[in-house]
């Protein structure tokens, strides 16, 4: 049995995605640095071995592993976390100052032409991080490679290589420029890339806030709305009221089947209005209403054909069990919306599809219309984007789309094979569930 949520609790804002941008770019920092241990190592072993340098191995060797250390608890921290700090970021890439101003003490200081590999941190901290941290990696890599200069451990240069310094230090030069050309690029590409994504994402975020804010406006003016009409609609039931009781009009059987008709419509209207208040929270005690989902379907299905005599609607349920679930009025209108709309499109029959799978409540409405056009499919959900070519139309799926992703969902619309087209809404059993079976049929 799963713990009832009060109902206010689905109308919270649901949890964006997390801004992935600095968890991606301290995966790059960890890649750099397996990149900086491998090539620290071979390079001690070469020039030790290979060229007869001797260099203090033990302690030029404790920092690859030092290294592999922190990239190995940075790997167990971004398993847990689904982003990372400016702070974060900058204790890195001070860590790799530090590791490589410990590197080049004991190999000769400012006299190692990798020395300029400090560039590469001071271009990483640029593009990563805010200004402040720019310049405490600016201020630090200049402090370290000054300190350089004055204390550190000389290379201990065998006989043969003590008078080819010089020559040394240009092919020493022209490797560390060929590292820095190739790591900057390979780098900064998915960096910017990851930067790139992050302003997509943030992008996303500000329509989706300008699209609620256009609900907000609308709902307080279809709320407005309902509040003036339901005064002069009240009158007009009145009024009726007292015509269906007139000699002239009991005596008239066609007047008394239009006063009729006329009270059936009044009566809709006034239904249509109770729904938009109490879909805007503005209903009187009104409870919320727990009920099946076969029963809370085949009541819309019943509704409608009321309304739309004539228009095949066939539901179809899959063989699943499922749940309880709250009877919101916003579900419902969300339905009527989509049915409306397939009636509209020139559809001959309408499929209410309903099932289910581990996570959501899925309904799907399909029809034999005309479809969707390729732009449409491309702006689904988009406001004023309709198939019916009407000023100020295509309201109703924006608003559809809207109220699904608000409860945690999402609507997806798609063409069939032999035409039609079919809008499924898949719904969170979390949110829309008053208790989750064990059995999911």
């Amino acid at each position: 049995m799963k713990a009832r949520l009060p109902i206010d609790a689905r109308w919270l804002p649901s949890h964006w995605p997390a801004d992935a941008a600095g968890r991606k770019n301290m995966a790059l920092l960890m890649q750099l640095r397996w990149i900086a241990i491998a090539g620290q190592v071979a390079t001690i072993l070469i020039v030790h071995y290979g060229m007869g340098i001797r260099l203090p191995l033990f302690p030029m060797l404790v920092v690859p592993c030092i290294a592999i250390a922190v990239n190995l608890g940075s790997l167990s921290i971004l398993r847990r976390r689904s982003d990372i700090s400016h702070a974060e970021l900058f204790v890195a890439l001070l860590f790799d100052v530090l590791a490589l101003t410990s590197q080049l003490y004991l190999s000769g200081g400012a006299t190692n032409p990798f020395i300029s590999l400090y560039l590469v941190q001071v271009a990483l901290g640029a593009v990563l991080l805010h200004r402040w941290s720019v310049w405490g990696i600016v201020v630090i890599s200049a402090l370290c490679a000054a300190a350089l200069a004055l204390f550190y451990r000389p290379l201990d240069l065998s006989d043969a290589l003590e008078g080819r310094l010089f020559d040394l230090h240009i092919v020493g030069t022209w490797i560390c420029f060929t590292m820095i050309a190739v790591l900057l690029v390979l780098f900064m590409t998915r960096i910017s890339r990851n930067l790139q994504d992050r302003e997509a994402y943030l992008a996303q975020l500000r329509q989706q806030a300008a699209e609620e804010e256009h609900i907000v406006r609308m709902g307080l003016l279809a709320s407005g709305a309902a509040h003036e009409l339901g005064t002069p609609l009240a009158q007009l039931a009145v009024v009726l009221g007292d015509w269906r009781h007139m000699p002239e009009i009991k005596t008239h059987p066609a007047l008394a089947e239009e006063v009729g008709e006329m009270q059936a419509a009044v009566t809709r209207c006034k239904t249509i209005l109770s729904g938009i208040l109490m879909s805007a929270g503005e209903a009187r005690g009104e409870a919320p209403q727990i009920t099946n989902v076969r029963d809370f379907i085949d009541g819309i299905a019943r509704d409608w054909r009321a309304a739309n005599p004539g228009m095949p609607l066939r539901c179809d349920y899959g063989p699943h069990d499922y749940p309880r679930i709250i009877a919101d009025p916003v579900i419902r209108q969300a339905i009527v919306n989509l049915l409306d709309n397939a009636r509209e499109a020139g559809a001959t029959y309408i499929d209410l599809l309903v099932g289910r799978d581990s996570q959501s409540l899925n309904i799907a409405v399909r029809d034999n219309g005309k479809g969707f056009s390729a732009d449409m499919l491309g702006d689904f959900g988009k406001p004023y984007r309709s198939s019916k070519g009407r000023q100020g139309g295509g309201l109703g799926l924006f608003l559809v789309v809207n109220v699904v992703r608000k409860l945690g969902g999402n609507v997806s619309a798609s063409n069939g094979a032999d035409g039609g087209a079919m809008i499924l809404l898949r719904l969170p059993l979390g949110n829309v569930a008053v208790e989750e079976e064990t059995a999911h049929g």
